[in-house]
């Protein structure tokens, strides 16, 4: 069986973040390549890259918003500047600690973002996240680790 997430973007600049979720990234059957950035500028020059062709095109990106220097709404600015052909097609989700009112509000009215889940990654918010963005879904499960999704 093919995996329907070829390769994740994970934007985080917190090194214990990332890298515990590389793991679970890495231990769930539905993903292939985990690619990290510790910086919204680094994950933009990432994907500078995949338009010339020297990196893969990710179909997820999980965006933290506090981050120094460019924080997950700056990142979303420059974001949207991208080439189309290179955002096309790709889930944006804003992985996240805030239980910020506005970030919520913030990320329902960006329709870059597909959805919002809480920090730290886990197989049942992973699975979700694939049933919800990578396969129809047949019912509206309601999911107090998501905010809302699109």
């Amino acid at each position: 069986m093919n995996n329907p997430i070829d390769c994740v973007l994970l934007i985080d600049d917190d090194k214990p973040t990332n890298y515990f979720n590389s793991k679970v990234l890495s231990k769930h059957n539905s993903f292939n390549n985990i690619m990290v950035r510790q910086s919204g500028k680094a994950a933009l020059e990432y994907l500078n890259d995949v338009e010339k062709g020297t990196e893969l095109k990710p179909n997820l990106i999980f965006l933290d918003l506090n981050m120094p220097a460019m924080n997950g709404w700056e990142f979303l600015i420059e974001y949207s500047k991208l080439n189309q052909k290179v955002i096309e097609g790709i889930k944006v989700i804003i992985l996240t600690t805030s239980s910020d009112v506005s970030d919520v509000e913030k990320s329902k009215e960006n329709h870059f973002v597909k959805d919002l889940v809480n920090k730290p990654l886990s197989f049942p918010t992973l699975n979700k996240v694939v049933k919800r963005h990578f396969f129809k879904p047949h019912s509206n499960e309601n999911n107090s680790k998501s905010t809302f999704s699109r």
